[in-house]
């Protein structure tokens, strides 16, 4: 595995861990749900339960991001002013979803709207897998659970598909699910003060302030300047 991979991996992973506040917001209820339709026999039980659950949910993303990743792949096969177009579009939604998760601009909520009918068919299932008794079912509803519209989620799915390979595109999702576990979790165990805390205004801005230094960073002409200055 190549030095740029894993930065790009690392990236993945601190988006999500950074867009936790805004998962909880999202997911909340969800997790809610959750923990009072499992069925479980012991506390060990109820951890395996919940972490079944949330790898679901981030074999979702994965999924999601290899599907995607095969239209990077497109624009990359295609012509390089697709490929540009395409990042520079990721970009501009990272970094409105650093707008979002400081609460400065709202817009990207319109976004979220795009799976809303995709999501209208896969709730009722939801209901169907509780209350969660086994490791399998709660997988299930994770994997449901990962098509849930989410702002946040689309516009890392752009940037991952961004890279032009499908295969990356569908690691770095996975790593970015894997960093939004940390909060989803915290909050299943930790209660209210963690939530709050993830909730305060200045973990928000400053959470928002990075994904938006991140979004400008990946603009395509922020690097052909910086590979100007190199030379």
């Amino acid at each position: 595995m190549n030095l740029e991979l894993l930065a790009l991996l690392a990236s993945a992973a601190l988006l999500g861990l950074l867009g936790g506040g805004h998962c909880i917001g999202m997911c909340g209820g969800l997790m809610g749900a959750l923990n009072l339709g499992l069925a479980p026999r012991s506390p060990r039980h109820r951890l395996l339960l919940l972490l079944a659950s949330q790898l679901g949910r981030v074999l979702s993303y994965a999924l999601a991001g290899l599907l995607i990743g095969l239209l990077g792949m497109a624009a990359a096969h295609s012509q390089m002013q697709a490929l540009s177009g395409l990042r520079t579009l990721a970009a501009l939604l990272l970094i409105a979803m650093g707008l979002y998760l400081a609460d400065w601009w709202r817009g990207l909520v319109q976004l979220e709207r795009l799976g809303q009918g995709l999501w209208r068919r896969l709730q009722p299932l939801t209901r169907q897998l509780l209350p969660v008794r086994s490791a399998w079912a709660a997988l299930a509803l994770g994997a449901l659970w990962g098509w849930l519209p989410c702002g946040l989620v689309y516009s890392s799915l752009m940037w991952a598909a961004s890279q032009g390979d499908a295969l990356t595109s569908a690691a770095l999702m996975l790593a970015f699910g894997v960093g939004t576990w940390p909060a989803l979790l915290l909050a299943a165990f930790a209660g209210n003060g963690a939530v709050n805390w993830l909730r305060r205004r200045g973990v928000r801005v400053g959470a928002g302030l990075w994904v938006i230094a991140f979004g400008i960073w990946s603009l395509p002409w922020w690097h052909h300047a910086g590979h100007g200055m190199g030379h």
